[in-house]
């Protein structure tokens, strides 16, 4: 409660800050301004002026009150779901926004229009003496000074929400676990935000000053065209400076900081490769260089992460492996015959990162099977060879059972299809063609390779020109021609050069 109680006291204050200047600044152009009228004509312009700022006042007050009552009502009443906490975290966050609304409405329709009205009436009915254009220049001055006021109260607004936002933030995972965040939603740009900022900063001296200039004048003298067109030329290029000069603040401004919300973007999905440009010398090449800084130990990290579930792999690989002396390395090589496909393939590296690892573990289901069956030295019964064909399909299920689950689903479809067949006839799912997954295809033509040359208790190892041929006959009805013609063809290759002095 002393965060909302201080939340609520710092706006009043500064609500009321504000309106005082803004009544001081109104009230010195209408009172101060010599109009060389009669004293009680001064006394129904401040008339005037205090019925318009009541009005005001009240307006402001009605729609202040509507804005703040939603924050209002979480501190004072239980908060019942996540969903209603959220919805006020939000509304906390536009509140600035709405604070420009809440300044701009009431001091054009509860001050300007008014007093505006109320002023031409009496200029009208005779009971003042004073020229109907400097209504407009009034006008014209309400309209400057709410804009100021709009944007002090909304910087002063940002500053105030911080706490209560934290406060929010605090509730929510205490009550229900969760945490609060626009996610990356933009409720006001900064672009939009600095270029209003600096332009209103540039302008409002120049004509809050031409407007003071026209008091004290008494007259529009339209007749005298040469000060007119000094005084056009003069704001004109007040003006056209205070908004040039605003785009390009906000873009040395926004500049850096796209760069950063790009790099980041990278980052998030994966790439570390680059860092941040450093092509700023002011507070942002700080920035940059923390940036840079962090993406490094990221790196170095992913790197350690890499070389950990490569151990990984290659470590359930060696345990299956040595389940049977005659299989011994048979994960390793398969993995180093399937990178040479994909790499013959022209596969992305991130692919052949995947393929890699799928290679390694596509017998891991074989560690589900009973060792009478997988260890027997002679022909499989019936039954026994049904059991083996399990193998891909418990490879999946037992890889499915590691966390993160997101981080193993690249290597599912390499397990589960290797025994598949081009031409339909594999298992576990009967697949045909390019059906089959990709990963599936490379690894059925590098595991076929290795499984026929090497040592059986029941046979002896083809030789690879034996196998080579095999391989090359299959593609199409076991193997997919492409990938097996691509691994003959680099066997012969490889071969052909050996063999060259």
């Amino acid at each position: 409660m002393t965060v909302y109680k201080t939340f609520i006291s710092r706006l009043k204050l500064n609500y009321a800050a504000g309106t005082l200047l803004a009544l001081i600044a109104v009230g010195s152009l209408m009172l101060f301004t010599p109009l060389n009228i009669p004293r009680e004509q001064y006394f129904l312009l401040a008339g005037v002026l205090v019925i318009s700022l009541s009005i005001m006042i009240m307006l402001e007050w009605v729609v202040f009150s509507l804005q703040v009552r939603p924050i209002i009502n979480c501190f004072t009443a239980e908060v019942d779901s996540f969903s209603t906490l959220q919805n006020v975290y939000i509304r906390t966050h536009r509140l600035p926004a709405l604070a420009v609304k809440r300044i701009l409405g009431p001091h054009l329709f509860g001050l300007m229009l008014p007093a505006a009205v109320m002023t031409i009436w009496l200029i009208y009915t005779g009971k003042l003496a004073i020229p109907y254009f400097y209504v407009l220049l009034a006008s014209m001055s309400v309209v400057l000074i709410a804009g100021m006021h709009a944007l002090i109260e909304f910087y002063l607004t940002s500053y105030v929400i911080r706490p209560v936002l934290l406060e929010l933030g605090a509730w929510s995972l205490r009550l229900f676990g969760k945490e609060l965040t626009l996610g990356g939603r933009v409720l006001i740009s900064i672009k939009r935000k600095l270029r209003w900022s600096f332009f209103l900063i540039g302008a409002f001296p120049l004509l809050l000053y031409s407007l003071a200039v026209q008091f004290r004048i008494g007259a529009w003298n339209l007749g005298d065209t040469s000060y007119w067109q000094w005084a056009v030329y003069i704001l004109f290029v007040g003006l056209g400076f205070a908004f040039v000069g605003s785009r390009l603040l906000t873009r040395e401004i926004v500049l850096p900081i796209q760069h950063l919300y790009e790099k980041m973007a990278e980052v998030k999905i994966g790439h570390l490769r680059s860092g941040a440009n450093d092509l700023f010398s002011d507070e942002f090449s700080r920035l940059i260089s923390g940036f840079n800084h962090m993406l490094r130990g990221i790196k170095i990290q992913a790197e350690r992460n890499n070389q950990l579930l490569e151990s990984y792999f290659a470590t359930l690989a060696a345990a299956l492996d040595a389940r049977d002396p005659y299989t011994a390395g048979h994960s390793l090589r398969v993995a180093e015959y399937a990178v040479g496909i994909g790499l013959l393939a022209k596969l992305p590296e991130e692919e052949i990162h995947d393929l890699r690892k799928s290679a390694l573990l596509h017998d891991i289901g074989k560690i589900g099977m009973r060792d009478a069956v997988l260890l027997k030295e002679g022909r499989l019964t019936d039954e026994e060879w049904e059991q083996i064909k399990q193998h891909p399909a418990l490879g999946e299920a037992i890889l499915k059972q590691i966390e993160p689950a997101d981080a193993m689903a690249p290597f599912l479809p390499g397990v589960r299809s290797h025994h598949e067949r081009y031409d339909g006839g594999g298992y576990p799912d009967g697949l045909k063609g390019e059906d089959i997954p990709l990963f599936g295809r490379i690894i059925a033509v590098a595991d076929a390779f290795d499984a026929m040359t090497s040592n059986r208790p029941y046979r002896k190892g083809l030789d690879e020109q034996q196998a080579i041929a095999i391989l090359e006959k299959g593609g199409g009805t076991q193997w997919d021609p492409h990938f097996a013609k691509l691994f003959v063809e680099a066997y012969r290759k490889n071969k052909e050069s050996k063999k060259a002095p």
